[in-house]
């Protein structure tokens, strides 16, 4: 009768433990996570992130540069609806640093692309990546 007790215990505790591990991780509400990035080069220069099939809305998004420093100038994110926001950024970004928080107009929001204007001429390697986080 006890072994048949310890036995159950162990098949129930079995069953909900394999039933919880194959469970797909779900995201949390408020957690950044990465959108896409673009590698930009040397100078004065303007490029387009394109976010494709892009499931994921935002509410907020901040952009992280890496590989080398670069000089902001303009941002215009564009929405699926043909809606654009113009973000003016005007700020020299050190390598390793983010942007401000920039909040969607119109709130939880579905980008298909951002463009922006920046600068990199002067610098040794000349290179910077842009990586574009964001939170719904």
């Amino acid at each position: 009768m006890r072994l048949t007790k310890v036995l159950f215990s162990i098949a129930l505790v079995s069953i909900f433990a394999i039933g919880t591990a194959f469970k797909p991780a779900k995201k949390v509400a408020g957690d950044w996570f990465f959108l896409e990035d673009k590698k930009v080069g040397f100078g004065v220069d303007h490029d387009v992130i394109h976010f494709g099939n892009w499931k994921d809305d935002v509410r907020q998004i901040k952009l992280k540069i890496t590989d080398g420093p670069l000089k902001m100038y303009d941002m215009k994110i564009h929405f699926d609806n043909g809606e654009v926001q113009d973000v003016s950024m005007r700020f020299r970004f050190t390598q390793g640093s983010e942007s401000r928080v920039i909040d969607m107009n119109g709130g939880l929001r579905h980008l298909t692309k951002i463009e922006f204007w920046y600068e990199t001429k002067g610098f040794a390697r000349g290179r910077s990546r842009v990586a574009v986080w964001g939170r719904n």
